[in-house]
């Protein structure tokens, strides 16, 4: 399956999937498409890391790597960016994070508790070159930019060593601003994606894309998780698809088993676009945690990244405790994922979910060529 994608990325099919398990890029890589790593809560090291284990498992194949650097976040002293942030976290929102845990009996947690510090120094413009000096000494084919513009650095760094940096958009302002910018790919995220999303669909979001672009390759993203979803985000004019959530009923994914079962137990009505784990609206499944937050008189989310501050140690306790059954962190258990969670039937390794993905891709393909061929010819107007 030949595209502008495979040529640019040198890739067998147009597939590209988007995760934070190590072991789920490299499944895709193998798979013929390509692997991206979601690098955002890596520290420089913890990032070089897993880079240099994903390049083992692929003999020269192909992968990317996925940052997030938003244009604007809190700031504050960067001598002490952590604990400055912090005490920008109002005394209301942490009485009411605590309170909430303890209305569902959520106990303590019984080993290291995460705090959101390496989301924040990546968040940090002075933090990025580290991260992007890790990045680029490793030989990978693709760098993208998951929230706003990318800055001029990484445009110019990715142009210097022949790296392809992409973008994702969720209005066709957005990819005005990102052509000007010189990306070389577009990810048209319609809002049924999980993560970080818009509110336009895919089905309207990426033709218009498509039709800004030019000879800019754009990727269809959200709601694709089978060959047909594929294949009908290339009839749209799409260069390739830009796949996240399906990767998540994988047995390579990392998410707890407690969160995949309920995964598998939704239908894809059961998610909802909310900034009560970010600070940015963020489609997950819907959850008791986030009926709290909803709550007359519950505070408003705090603008990122005080919001992942506010609640990282309760998400690990309510993680580890959710893993044990317990009824309250089940209740409250959630996750970033998309609306096609309702396809979700069972795990399954990732590398086959990516064959079949592109293999029925192929097939619907075929199928519709053959509607075309034995369609009447066109009658002159």
């Amino acid at each position: 399956m030949r595209t502008p994608l495979t040529d640019l990325l040198g890739i067998e099919a147009p597939l590209v999937g988007f995760n934070r398990s190590p072991g789920v890029v490299a499944s895709v890589s193998r798979a013929g498409g390509l692997g991206v790593l979601a690098a955002t809560a890596y520290t420089p090291a913890e990032l070089d890391a897993q880079l240099t284990w994903i390049e083992g498992q692929l003999d020269g194949r192909p992968y990317g790597v996925d940052l997030l650097v938003p244009g604007r976040t809190a700031v504050g002293d960067p001598d002490d960016l952590v604990a400055s942030l912090r005490a920008q976290i109002p005394e209301e929102h942490i009485r009411f994070v605590d309170e909430l845990l303890a209305r569902y009996d959520i106990p303590p947690a019984t080993g290291p508790v995460g705090t959101a510090g390496g989301l924040v120094a990546n968040l940090d413009p002075s933090g990025v070159p580290a991260l992007l000096d890790v990045v680029f000494a490793h030989p990978i084919a693709l760098i993208a930019n998951a929230l706003g513009t990318p800055p001029p650095t990484l445009v110019e760094r990715g142009k210097a060593a022949g790296v392809a940096v992409a973008s994702l958009v969720g209005k066709p302002e957005h990819a005005r601003r990102q052509l000007d910018a010189g990306v070389d790919v577009l990810v048209a995220q319609g809002t049924e994606a999980g993560g970080h999303t818009g509110t336009i669909a895919t089905m309207i979001l990426t033709p218009e894309i498509v039709d800004l672009a030019g000879e800019v390759p754009v990727l269809a993203a959200g709601g694709i998780a089978t060959g047909r979803q594929m294949a009908a985000a290339l009839a749209l004019g799409a260069a390739g698809v830009w796949c996240g959530s399906v990767w998540l009923s994988s047995h390579e994914d990392i998410t707890p088993d407690s969160v995949k079962q309920k995964f598998l137990a939704a239908t894809s009505s059961d998610t909802l676009r909310s900034p009560t784990r970010t600070g940015k609206p963020a489609r997950q499944l819907r959850s008791a945690w986030h009926d709290e937050w909803e709550r007359p008189g519950s505070p408003s989310p705090l603008p990122m990244p005080l919001q992942p501050m506010l609640i990282a140690k309760a998400w690990h306790r309510i993680d580890e405790a959710a893993a044990t059954g317990h009824p309250g962190a089940t209740a409250l258990e959630s996750f970033f994922i998309g609306q096609v969670v309702g396809a979700f039937a069972e795990l399954r390794p990732a590398e086959e979910i990516a064959r079949r993905i592109v293999a029925d891709c192929a097939a619907r393909l075929t199928e519709l060529g053959a509607l075309a061929e034995d369609a009447p010819a066109p009658q002159p107007s």
